[in-house]
């Protein structure tokens, strides 16, 4: 892939670049435009400012949530624009639209080392259509835009969406810096990772994990699962888990899992239970094969977090995908804590995959710069993990 220095040493003055971000960032529940974790914004703001200072008319684009392919205001980006100036300290002007009018004319009026956002892309269907030529199409209009591709948006590269994938064979493409960094760190991961490799896996479904589970029993030292997911493994071993999520048709792959697994899948060994999915409910904490008829599994217990930061004490290498309970509600918040605390205390490479696991990081005030590495891409890091290509990825090295 070529990359943001190649460009940059190519020169990009007075050139128009659109840039892909990935701005799909979480909003206060019931603050309609209060951004709760402006991380993917921060995340991208050395590209745009290298290719601002450079001279370039920057037209930045990204996706927010899933409209159904048409506006929605629930979903504008408008409240991402205004955040984005206000860090970026220099004005971003907001188009209405991504490909009609307003776009035309802010594109056209954009002078270098300006800085545009074109509304989202997903309010058009041809962003995520199946169909290539409906998708084409719209990666004619956003090409039109521009002289030059980046791609900036590694939460996006596993989708073969038209700005992602169509673009970058429309006009030369380069790697952002956030990009490139992101496959150098999983690079480390998947070829010869220093070990003990340790992988901390939670959240709460087996089957979206199981391929990514499937993978690193072939290279990981020791997985230790935690979140919803770890209910149906220890129904696995027999154990009942109350009203705790359940997946009953994933029990008889667990059961596999572990019998090929032997002691390298770590299992919580306490669970913090509640009568009710809520931050004033009852809780005790019990015995993981002692949960109560009807109470809730919400977090992993204090014996299950010092059995996992035993697991983490000596490890060269880990990554983490995943909260170990509802961490947005405090009583349960304790167990991912607790386990995040231990992997900024390893001495080696720690990477925190992305999605859930970095908003935690940020919700819970730790500090970022305590881990190696985290990620801005849950479901791109997990499938690159399972050995999947990645269609982002592909079009950038085409």
């Amino acid at each position: 892939m070529r990359s943001l220095d190649d460009l940059l040493g190519e020169g990009v003055s007075g050139r128009r670049v659109l840039v892909r971000a990935d701005l799909n960032v979480p909003f206060v529940k019931d603050k309609p435009g209060v951004i709760a974790d402006d991380g993917r914004i921060r995340a991208v703001l050395p590209t745009i400012v290298a290719l601002r200072d450079a001279g370039a008319a920057v037209i930045v684009m990204s996706h927010l949530g899933r409209p159904k392919g048409e506006p929605d205001p629930k979903y504008t980006l408008a409240p991402v624009a205004q955040r984005f100036q206000e860090l970026l300290g220099s004005p971003v002007e907001f188009a209405a639209d991504t490909v009609g009018e307003s776009a035309q004319a802010a594109v056209a009026g954009l002078q270098p080392g300006g800085v545009v956002l074109l509304e989202n892309l997903r309010f058009n269907a041809g962003e995520t259509s199946k169909d290539d030529a409906v998708r084409g199409a719209f990666a004619d209009q956003l090409a039109a835009f521009a002289d030059v591709y980046v791609d900036d948006a590694f939460g996006a590269v596993h989708r073969k969406h038209a700005s992602v994938y169509d673009v970058a064979a429309r006009l030369p493409r380069y790697a952002g810096g956030l990009v490139a960094t992101e496959v150098e760190v999983l690079k480390r991961l998947t070829e010869n990772p220093a070990t003990p490799y340790v992988v901390v896996l939670g959240g709460s479904k087996v089957s979206d994990k199981l391929a990514v589970i499937e993978a690193l029993l072939n290279s990981a030292d020791k997985l230790l699962i935690g979140g919803g997911m770890c209910f149906t493994f220890l129904k696995a071993q027999g154990h009942g888990v109350g009203g705790s999520l359940l997946q009953d048709e994933m029990v008889d792959t667990c059961r596999d899992l572990l019998a090929r697994a032997g002691d390298r899948i770590v299992l919580p060994v306490d669970i913090v239970v509640a009568d009710k999915f809520a931050a004033d409910a009852q809780t005790e904490t019990v015995a993981a094969d002692a949960i109560p008829d009807g109470w809730l599994g919400l977090d992993i217990g204090p014996a299950s977090v010092a059995l996992f930061a035993d697991a983490l004490a000596g490890a060269k290498t880990v990554f983490w995908n995943g909260p170990m309970g509802v961490f947005e509600l405090a009583p349960f918040a304790g167990g991912t804590r607790g386990v995040a605390e231990a992997i900024t205390k390893v001495d080696g490479f720690t990477v925190v995959g992305g999605g859930d696991s970095a908003a935690a990081v940020r919700a819970l005030g730790l500090d970022e710069a305590a881990f190696g590495h985290i990620s801005t891409g849950g479901g791109a890091s997990l499938e690159y993990l399972e050995g999947k290509a990645l269609p982002g990825l592909l079009a950038l090295e085409a």
